[in-house]
């Protein structure tokens, strides 16, 4: 609710532009931090950045200043909002709900820098700042959600909100904030309030235990090739890039292939070794599972007791049944109808495909059944073989560069009229970054987008999107955004080429920063992806769309050695070959996604899960058990719902995804890409947070429900 609504995505590490920020209020038990408060004129994050749109001066800031500026921004945050609460005037929206909106400029601002940092670049310093910080800002929100006297004052203004003349973006932000700290257990008695503080602190600091061993554990699992042969079938550039990341951990001789943090991984498409398949495979479903000091299974057992025990403090019937009541989808039965609805027809085009490969497994006296590590080589074959199509033909035309200067910088000029211009006057806290201003039509400035592209250890696994700096409209804050993602590095003086995964990831992360970018929402708690989790993917989903639009791909999709745009027989190919594969993408990520709701609604008097008996009952009780299909994410590498921000909600995907295939279709409709529709788009949805109900802000856009249709065909289930 206030500015520190990022404490909640902060302590969760969430990934993915994660939003659904909480409100924070206070008591008068809050001991004050032991540590002095730092000098602001030596800790450059105890006051703003007078670099251009306040952008962190990451090449002042040192680790030692984490800690006494996140104890001095709590000290200030609890001193302000216990001002707003011991106002002896009567509550207003102006000195209660405006005034929260305005506290913990300190606290937000080393929260956002600090948690953008330690999941993209994280050190042993970071971790152990991270590892104390993490409890002491649980008990911090707890102080301000669990206050019965600024409780008092916000659900006054609630109860008197149709008669106070406010406007209806004033009385969102006024339902919300009532709904949340309702949500945060401010209506609990004494001692129920007391359990809740414990459950909280133990939450947090279990989420960042388990995410700081994930790390740890995907980075340690990464497979040692001694011998070169092993590697038959990735290209030179790739084994070569294995050797440099074996020399960089002083393997000279040898080769390494990096974990990525889904199940699947990239190699297994090209290596013919079977043997050397499967090894990388058990890597990764093992990578934190091997008894050691990164092992998170234990993590996890108690993890979901303690959600499930307080759901039920909070008067729900399971974890589920909490985290869903303030999304789209509002209860855990609605969210597993649509991803249990599309079982069938997933499964059956996965089985299809499994026969199409085990075909080619038979022709070539092969002599076995195919694997989960098989599937990945073989589908390849066969999407040459149907679609005469293969990734080395295609990667050339996919230099990262040019992919995102002209591709995804050129679809947001064409849609909504916006230009970049590198700004290499900005410090960064890695080298590997790029930044560039951001101008509206009109020629104003309107952002800073960060770029950070690259794999390294020091990097948590998937790609997402966050701010530095959050749109304002009380203070006249412009955002500052960076999209992060995992791309492989090339050998020095190789470029860096991507594959049509890699580049719709870009696009889709560009969709958040846009809807970063153009927030126009006054309070920043409801400004930007500020939404719930089933929404906050749909800008992101639907900017994918762009990344085939014949406009679009012929400006980037072009010969990094020759400047030739990719021949039309292959962009046909590409296209044709759209649907290839999606019973095994559908499958994984319904088995991911229906495993978290698995563990989410376990009623509160459960027993502590064996993580694997546990996880193979879920997906045979949801059909979705397919040896060769495993579940996207499984449980003990699952950080979305462990580490992350998306507990119970990995559902949000696929629900977005209905919204974002039928607003393609509107555009569709009107005309595809346009300056237009662009603007339509911009002024419905991208601007305007969360400041209108979401349901609400759709049928605004659309005129109608998203209807599931168009999402079933651009997948092939239909």
């Amino acid at each position: 609710m206030s500015r520190t609504v990022v404490l909640a995505a902060a302590i969760s590490l969430a990934l993915a532009a994660c939003s659904g920020k909480e409100s924070t209020p206070v008591t008068d038990t809050q001991p004050a931090p032991t540590q002095q408060p730092a000098d602001a004129s030596a800790n450059p994050l105890l006051s703003a950045s007078t670099l251009p749109f306040q952008a962190p001066p990451f090449d002042r800031i040192k680790d030692s200043d984490y800690l006494p500026a996140f104890n001095e921004g709590m000290k200030q945050h609890l001193a302000e909002v216990r001002k707003i609460a011991d106002n002896p005037e009567p509550a207003t929206f102006d000195n209660t709900i405006e005034a929260l909106e305005r506290s913990g400029e300190t606290l937000t601002r080393v929260s956002r820098i600090f948690f953008g940092l330690v999941q993209a670049d994280t050190n042993d310093a970071r971790q152990k700042v991270q590892e104390e910080v993490a409890p002491k800002l649980a008990e911090h929100q707890d102080e301000i959600n669990l206050d019965p006297k600024l409780f008092a004052r916000i659900k006054t203004i609630y109860d008197q909100r149709d008669a106070l003349g406010l406007d209806p973006v004033q009385k969102r932000l006024v339902e919300r904030d009532y709904q949340e700290f309702v949500r945060a257990g401010a209506q609990l008695n004494d001692a129920d309030k007391a359990s809740l503080r414990k459950l909280n602190v133990e939450e947090t600091t279990l989420a960042t235990q388990f995410h700081t061993r994930l790390v740890a554990a995907t980075a340690a699992g990464a497979v040692v090739v001694d011998d070169k042969a092993k590697l038959a079938g990735l290209d030179e550039d790739a084994i070569n890039t294995a050797a440099a990341d074996a020399k960089a951990r002083n393997l000279d001789g040898k080769y390494l292939l990096p974990l990525q943090n889904t199940t699947q991984q990239p190699v297994l498409g090209s290596l013919s070794d079977r043997e050397q398949r499967a090894a990388v495979l058990k890597a990764s479903e093992t990578r934190a599972e091997k008894g050691d000091a990164n092992d998170t299974r234990e993590t996890i057992q108690r993890l979901a007791q303690l959600r499930a025990q307080k759901a039920k403090l909070l008067g729900f019937e399971n974890y589920a049944a909490y985290s869903l009541a303030d999304q789209m989808a509002k209860t855990p039965a609605a969210a597993l109808k649509l991803l249990t609805d599309t079982v069938p027809a997933a499964t059956a085009k996965a089985r299809g495909e499994i026969s199409e490969m085990q075909k080619v497994i038979d022709a070539q006296k092969g002599g076995f059944k195919l694997a989960a590590s098989d599937w990945d080589f073989y589908a390849e074959q066969v999407r040459k073989a149907q679609y005469d199509l293969d990734e080395s033909q295609i990667k050339p035309y996919f230099e990262m560069d040019n992919v995102l200067q002209n591709g995804v910088f050129y679809a947001a000029t064409q849609l909504y009229g916006i230009t970049f211009k590198p700004r290499t006057d900005i410090p960064t806290y890695h080298p590997d970054m790029k930044v560039y201003e951001v101008f509206d039509k009109d020629g104003t400035s309107l952002a800073l987008f960060y770029t950070d592209y690259f794999k390294r250890d020091s990097k948590s696994g998937g790609a997402w999107m966050d701010v530095f700096v959050e749109q304002d409209g009380l203070t006249g804050a412009k955002p500052v955004v960076y999209n992060v993602c995992n791309f492989t590095k090339p050998a020095a003086g190789q470029p860096a080429l991507l594959s049509f995964d890699d580049v719709t990831t870009m696009f889709h992360e560009f969709g958040h920063a846009l809807h970063g970018m153009f927030s126009k929402v006054k309070y920043p708690s409801i400004a930007g992806t500020s939404t719930s989790r089933d929404f906050v993917e749909f800008p992101s989903q639907f900017n994918e769309h762009w990344a085939l639009d014949p406009k679009v791909f012929a400006n980037y999709a072009k010969n990094y050695k020759t400047g030739e745009p990719m021949p039309q027989a292959l962009v046909d190919k590409i296209l044709k070959a759209r649907t290839f594969n999606q019973g095994y993408a559908t499958t994984e990520y319904l088995s991911a996604a229906l495993l978290d709701l698995a563990w989410h609604t376990q009623p509160a008097d459960a027993k502590l899960q064996d993580v694997a008996p546990f996880e193979a009952a879920a997906l045979k009780k949801f059909k979705v058990d397919l040896p060769q299909v495993p579940p996207r994410y499984r449980t003990s590498y699952f950080d979305h719902i462990w580490g992350g921000g998306y507990s119970s909600g990995y559902y949000a995907y696929f629900w977005a995804e209905v919204l974002d295939h039928d607003a393609f279709e509107w555009f569709k409709e009107n005309g595809g890409l346009t300056p237009e529709n662009g603007q339509v788009f911009r002024d419905k949805i991208l601007s305007r947070g969360n400041s209108v109900e979401l349901a609400d802000l759709y049928r605004e856009f659309r005129g109608k429900d998203p209807s599931v249709e168009p999402l079933l065909v651009n997948r092939g289930l239909k």
